[in-house]
């Protein structure tokens, strides 16, 4: 396959940078059409993915911390005395709201001209198992999801309810799924409703909830504590797996598609399972090989050695590049996005 430099590059979600105005206007100018569509950076709590969730599910009359477990940060979170299904609901849980006023953001920006106009504004979502499964019992967890999903399901209503159509795309982050799927660490997570049918059960419902002239994708992760990975992939195969199951079962068409790329890996080992994937055409892949230890050098490597085996794909970090990172390095990794691709002709 020819030698080709990316041209698309991926944001995942997390950006450290301290204000919704920042992110638009230094991704604008540092990546412009290399984006297909930009996240507001998820600043403020949200920083942490799901850690914001923790209080709004503590604060839930129908749970309660569980006694004598073990010291946490977040003690893990049971059904309350004598509740059921039938009583547990959550109100709004926050990531509409957010959504709403970062897009008025993203409209200023798009009038002042620092984001190319053809941009998405892009809103990431972790999936219901990826906040539940680590903060409440394993006992209680199905119940417990239930309801929860059904609140984010509430508010990807209220999210295309505001939001014009053409404008939003809807990223699900898919962690505790693509690591159940993997199966290195299956001794860490549930057994029961965790096989892979169940799996892709879950995810049916909450692609179904969006329409189809709004933009669906997925970020195939691995975990982001402390800028590691809870396990690395042994090589690309279960997240082709994944995907084509994906492509297979949803309705919904898929707009882009992200892997991780760990930075010890640019051997034909890793990558060669991506030439069985079987994506659609219009199916944008990115893989997450932009690393700031190595930075343009590191990409132009791993993507020679991703060209043998898939054509076309953009770049991308690992993950989101908020936790722990301070601003001026997140700008650093943002300029290596750039130093590793080029604009579109």
């Amino acid at each position: 396959m020819a030698e080709a430099i990316p041209e698309k590059v991926h944001l995942v979600g997390s950006i450290a940078l301290d204000t919704v105005d920042e992110v638009f206007a230094t991704t604008g100018k540092l990546l412009g059409r290399r984006l297909n569509r930009v996240p507001d950076g998820e600043p403020g709590g949200r920083r942490l993915w799901i850690s914001w969730q923790y209080p709004l599910l503590r604060a839930n009359a129908y749970l309660t911390a569980e006694a004598g477990g073990a010291p946490s940060m977040f003690p893990k979170l049971g059904l309350a005395d004598g509740v059921t299904l039938d009583d547990i609901h959550f109100g709004e849980l926050g990531y509409a709201r957010e959504a709403r006023t970062s897009y008025q953001d993203f409209l200023a920006a798009k009038k002042r001209g620092e984001l190319p106009a053809h941009l998405r504004f892009q809103v990431s979502l972790p999936t219901p198992m990826a906040v539940i499964v680590p903060f409440c019992a394993a006992k209680d967890v199905p119940v417990i999801e239930k309801a929860y999903e059904k609140a984010m399901l509430d508010e990807v209503a209220r999210l295309v309810a505001a939001i014009p159509h053409q404008d939003l795309a809807i990223q699900w982050d898919l962690c505790i799924e693509m690591v159940i799927w993997d199966g290195q660490l299956a001794a860490r997570y549930p057994k029961e409703g965790t096989s892979k049918p169940e799996i892709m059960a879950r995810i049916k419902r909450l692609a179904a909830a969006v329409p189809a002239d709004v933009e669906l994708g997925f970020h195939l992760c691995y975990g982001d504590m402390d800028a590691k990975h809870f396990v690395e992939p042994i090589d690309s195969a279960m997240m082709v797996d994944f995907a084509n199951t994906l492509t297979a079962e949803l309705p919904h068409p898929i707009s882009f598609l992200h892997m991780p790329v760990p930075i010890s890996r640019s051997d034909d080992a890793f990558f060669k399972p991506m030439a069985g994937l079987k994506l659609s055409p219009k199916t944008e892949l990115y893989l997450g090989m932009v690393h700031v230890e190595d930075g343009a050098d590191g990409i132009a490597t791993r993507a020679a050695a991703a060209r043998k085996y898939v054509a076309d794909f953009g770049i991308a970090t690992e993950c989101g590049i908020a936790r722990q990172r301070r601003p001026e390095l997140v700008r650093r990794v943002l300029e290596i996005h750039a130093e590793g691709s080029k604009e579109p002709a």
